[in-house]
């Protein structure tokens, strides 16, 4: 199985995050993707392949253009006005204000743009996050090239990134991205989302489209983090209902309780209507698996945190 991996993603190393209360040192950083190199050579793996420059297609077709157009000049704006370090969001458009008008000040995009306080902008992040995305694009084209699998180490991780909103560690969404380009090929795609935390970048990118399977295992939000975001009853709509598929375990869960779960994303009676295993390829990214029906094999992408954007088309309020 062929690895695509960046070493671009290095660009993206914040000082600090702030959680619980106080400034603490990253979780989210380039050690996370060392430690996997480390087991893949260990595990007789075949060297990381560079994926290459990122192709904007896909992207745009899953992120608003204006979006990208903050990212990409976000800290060179920040700089612009005087800020020093790394960009964390002072405020945001909670219930009661306004969304529908972006702020001019950089201080306002950022907070526009920003699913909560978790995640810093630095002065590499766009090249970064264009590295990761080109990681999945990768992955994604060897698959449809007809290898049985690839793996996308994916850093920044994308899986809480949403149309319009970085957060949860991600910018890009690199799942929604390959399941696009699959999409976009004319096959039947669908996402699988094991990491602890429930994909809400995914399941809002693809809400309304019937033409990707989203499904994701995760914590309850009502104990878990992202809290407003990955409920059973929430099954998608127009013509993507009942194309979503969430399966919140609560804390102490077991491996068989979960694995259950899983076996009702994969296609149990009780799933949605999926691709079958025997017909599909799929590419994957550390924690999301993105499967094509008409190639037969999985592409993969890498995690972060979730929250819901506060403008996906979601039966939710934060």
């Amino acid at each position: 199985m062929r690895t695509f991996h960046s070493e671009r993603h290095r660009l993206h190393a914040p000082d600090a995050e702030f959680s619980g209360g106080r400034w603490v040192e990253p979780y989210e950083a380039p050690a996370r993707v060392d430690a996997i190199l480390r087991r893949l050579e260990d595990r007789g793996f075949a060297a990381p392949i560079d994926p290459g420059p990122a192709d904007l297609t896909s992207i745009e077709a899953v992120h608003d253009r204006s979006y990208l157009s903050f990212l990409r000049t976000a800290h060179r704006d920040w700089r612009a006005a005087g800020r020093e370090g790394a960009m964390v969001p002072a405020g945001a458009p909670v219930r009661g204000m306004r969304a529908d008008r972006p702020p001019r000040s950089i201080d306002g995009r950022l907070g526009h743009h920003a699913l909560g306080a978790d995640t810093a902008i630095t002065e590499g992040s766009w090249e970064a996050a264009l590295s990761s995305a080109a990681c999945a694009q990768a992955a994604q084209r060897a698959v449809n090239g007809g290898q049985r699998a690839a793996f996308a180490l994916c850093r920044p991780p994308g899986h809480h990134a949403t149309a319009d909103q970085f957060g949860g560690y991600c910018f890009l969404n690199n799942a929604a991205v390959a399941a696009q380009m699959f999409a976009a090929d004319g096959a039947r795609a669908a996402v699988l989302d094991v990491d602890f935390h429930h994909g809400n970048g995914t399941q809002s990118i693809f809400w309304e489209r019937g033409d990707v399977l989203t499904a994701s295992l995760h914590g309850d939000p009502l104990d878990c983090y992202p809290f407003y975001s990955g409920f059973a009853d929430e099954a998608g709509a127009g013509d993507g209902e009942g194309a979503n598929l969430n399966l919140p375990m609560p804390p102490g869960t077991g491996w068989w309780r979960w694995s259950e779960a899983l076996e009702r994303a994969l296609g149990g009676p009780s799933a949605p209507t999926a691709p079958t295993p025997s017909s599909s390829r799929s590419a994957s990214t550390r924690s999301s698996a993105i499967r094509s029906a008409r190639s037969g094999s999985p592409a993969t992408t890498s995690p972060g945190r979730a929250r819901r954007s506060r403008r996906s088309a979601s039966p939710r309020s934060s």
